[in-house]
């Protein structure tokens, strides 16, 4: 028979994943012996793999915290809508980036051998399938909303 987690012990995944965004975002932090450098595309395209799986999640929470809670619902499907759009600024940013130094000949890419397609389009099938779900939820106006124009109901 197991116990349940003590609640400082709750979601140890998404502890851990927490901390490594930290650990990352403090080694990118800038010093006066180590210039900040601008993100690549391999850096976008985890981050939006980040964004797309925390997208998913959310989407999960607020399916089912919506009945017992519509008001904290509603709050979460407005954080995956949000959610969404900042994974849509990240896709666009990587398709502004340069693309990296194009690899020899022999060894191209080759998208045949890939099951998920070649690594560029990797990022466009992950965010085309995100898209899928959040258009499913949302109208177009919710998406086009700006992130600082709706009101929040805060009880503090």
């Amino acid at each position: 028979m197991t116990s349940a987690l003590p609640a400082g012990d709750a979601y140890p995944y998404l502890r851990a994943a927490s901390a490594g965004i930290r650990h990352h975002a403090r080694g990118l932090a800038p010093y006066a012996e180590h210039p900040a450098t601008p993100a690549d595309r391999v850096h976008l395209d985890v981050l939006h793999a980040h964004l797309t799986a925390l997208h998913r999640l959310l989407d999960q929470l607020a399916e089912s915290t919506r009945p017992p809670h519509p008001a904290a619902g509603r709050h979460l499907a407005t954080a995956h809508t949000r959610l969404f759009q900042a994974a849509a600024a990240v896709h666009d940013a990587f398709h502004l980036l340069p693309v990296a130094d194009k690899p020899p000949a022999d060894t191209a890419c080759h998208p045949e051998r890939l099951p998920e397609g070649p690594p560029v389009l990797t990022i466009c099938q992950r965010h085309l399938a995100a898209g899928h779900v959040v258009r499913r939820k949302t109208t177009p106006s919710d998406l086009n909303t700006p992130l600082h124009g709706h009101t929040t109901t805060c009880s503090r």
